[in-house]
C-alpha cells in the first residue's frame, strides 16, 4: 500500500535511509584449502546479514525469465512501495490541536483523562477537543482540577460537526473501541493516533499510562514508528425504480461527491449475516467483476489485516500482520466442510449481493455500527481505502504486534514440556514400575 503526503495534513511518513545491500560476485573462483575458511566466514556474514534485515517487504522479483521472456515495462503502472519498517512520523509543523477520546461509562478512565487534558492545556499549551457528551459526566464535573480547565476545552458532537482538517493529533484512552471510534470520526485523512491501554482487551492500544508525559513529549517531537492500518471503503448500491418503472443501481464509479457521501470506511471488518431469519444466508461473492462463489451459511466477514484478529479470528481465520496489504474473506459457519477463509490482494474490488435464489435478505454492519438491511438486487462493494489509520507504535511494528498477540489473545500459551533426563535415567535402570509411577505423577501435575 503506497502512501502519499496528501493523506495527512501536518505530518508525513519519513523513510529511514536504505540499508546497504551486499554485493554478490557471481564470477567463477578457484577454491582451495587456504581460502576455505574465508568462504565459511563469508557465508556466516551473509547469513547473519539476512537475519538482521529490517525490511518487511517481499524482495523485488527478477523480471527476466530465461533467455527470452520478461515483464513488459509499463510506465503508467510503476509505483514505489515503502518498507513498512522504515515508516516513521514527522511533523510539517508543531501540532497545536489534539483530540482526546475516552472510553464511555468507565469511571476508571476519569482520573487519567483529567490528568492528560490538564497536562496538555497547561504544560503544552495545546487546544484540546473532546466530545460534548464528555462534559455532561456528573462525576467528572465534581473534579476540582477538571473544573479549572473545563472552559478551555473545545467540544464537538458526533454526526453534526466535521473534524476534517481541524485535528493534528489524536489520543485515545480506553480499549480498542476508542480507536475504532476515531476511525469512524475521520472518513478521509486520519491524524496520527496514540492509544493508551485503559480498557479490557487492548490489542490496538500499545501504550501504558504510567509515564504518559515522557511518551507524549517524545511523540510530539516526532520520535515514533508508525503502523499504517489499512481501511476498507464500503459502498452500498441500492436497486431502485425510476419514474419510468425501470430498475437501476447507484453508479459505483461516481466520484467523489455522490459516492463518497454513501461510503463508509471501516478499520476492522464489514459483516454480512442472515439477521433474524431462520434460513441460511445465500450470498454471491464477486471479485473484480468475476463471480467467485456463493456463501451458504450464517454470513460472511470481509476484514482488514487489523480486523483479522477480531471477529475473523473467532470464525477460524488466520491472523495477518497489519502491514500486509491484503483483504481477508471469512465465512461464518458455512454449510460446507471445504469452505476455508481466503486472503486476496488489497487492490481488488469485492462485490457482495444477495443471491436471487436466497430465501431471505441479509444484514450488513460496519465495524459493529450502522447496521442495515441488504435486499435482493442491492449490492455492497468493498475496496481498500487510500486513507489508512496511522497508529503510533510503542516500540515498533513487529514488537507491538507480537506483544498484543501474547498479552491480548494469549497466543501459543501452554505449559513447557519437561526434559527427558529423568526419564532416561529410569529407562536405563530398567525400573518399569518407578517409570510408570513418575509418568502418572507428571500427568497429575499437568
Amino acid at each position: 500500500m503506497s502512501t502519499t503526503p496528501e493523506s495527512f495534513k501536518h505530518n508525513h511518513i519519513k523513510q529511514s535511509p536504505p540499508q546497504s545491500q551486499p554485493c554478490h560476485n557471481f564470477s567463477k573462483r578457484v577454491v582451495n584449502d587456504n581460502d576455505a575458511s574465508s568462504i565459511a566466514s563469508d557465508d556466516r556474514m551473509n547469513s547473519s546479514w539476512w537475519w538482521r534485515t529490517r525490511s518487511l517487504n517481499a524482495p523485488s522479483p527478477f523480471q527476466q525469465f530465461g533467455p527470452c521472456g520478461g515483464i513488459m515495462k509499463n510506465s503508467a503502472m510503476v509505483m514505489q512501495i515503502q518498507d513498512p519498517a522504515s515508516q516513521r512520523l514527522t511533523w510539517y509543523k508543531p501540532p497545536l490541536t489534539v483530540l482526546v477520546i475516552k472510553k464511555v461509562c468507565d469511571a476508571s478512565v476519569l482520573t487519567p483523562f483529567v490528568q492528560l487534558v490538564t497536562w496538555l492545556v497547561q504544560e503544552k499549551n495545546m487546544v484540546v477537543w473532546v466530545e460534548s457528551a464528555v462534559l455532561d459526566d456528573v462525576t467528572l464535573n465534581e473534579d476540582i482540577k477538571f473544573r479549572s480547565i473545563r472552559d478551555k476545552l473545545v467540544t464537538f458532537k458526533d454526526g453534526r460537526d466535521d473534524l476534517t482538517d481541524r485535528i493534528d493529533f489524536i489520543v485515545c484512552l480506553g480499549g480498542d473501541g476508542t480507536l475504532l471510534y476515531a476511525s469512524l470520526l475521520f472518513q478521509q485523512s486520519v491524524p496520527p493516533v496514540m492509544a493508551f491501554h485503559l480498557g479490557s482487551l487492548g490489542f490496538l492500544t500499545p501504550f501504558r499510562f504510567d509515564n504518559f508525559q515522557e511518551q507524549l513529549t517524545s511523540i510530539l517531537e516526532g520520535h515514533a514508528a508508525l503502523t499504517l492500518r489499512s481501511r476498507l471503503r464500503c459502498v452500498m448500491h441500492r436497486k431502485t425504480e425510476n419514474p419510468h418503472g425501470f430498475e437501476h443501481a447507484v453508479d459505483s464509479n461516481a466520484e467523489p461527491s455522490s459516492s463518497l457521501a454513501n461510503s463508509i470506511l471501516v478499520l476492522n471488518e464489514v459483516v454480512i449475516d442472515r439477521g433474524p431469519s431462520p434460513y441460511l444466508s445465500n450470498i454471491d461473492l464477486f471479485l473484480d467483476g468475476k463471480y467467485i462463489t456463493s456463501v451458504q451459511g450464517d454470513g460472511l466477514i470481509v476484514s482488514t489485516p487489523t480486523g483479522s484478529t477480531a471477529y475473523a479470528v473467532a470464525a477460524g481465520a488466520s491472523m495477518i500482520h497489519s502491514s500486509v496489504p491484503a483483504i481477508m474473506v471469512t465465512p461464518i459457519c458455512p454449510h460446507s466442510l471445504s469452505f476455508r477463509p481466503i486472503v486476496v490482494p488489497a487492490g481488488v474490488e469485492l462485490k457482495i449481493s444477495v443471491s436471487p435464489e436466497s430465501r431471505n435478505t441479509s444484514w450488513v454492519s460496519f465495524d459493529g455500527r450502522n447496521r442495515q438491511e441488504l435486499f435482493h438486487g442491492d449490492s455492497l462493494r468493498v475496496t481498500t481505502s487510500i486513507y489508512p489509520v496511522p497508529s503510533i507504535c510503542a516500540q515498533d511494528q513487529i514488537s507491538d504486534w507480537f506483544a498484543s498477540l501474547a498479552d491480548g489473545l494469549h497466543w501459543n500459551v501452554r505449559k513447557r514440556q519437561k526434559c527427558l533426563d529423568e526419564l532416561s535415567d529410569l529407562t536405563a535402570s530398567g525400573s518399569e514400575d518407578i517409570f510408570d509411577e513418575i509418568e502418572n505423577t507428571k500427568l497429575y501435575d499437568v
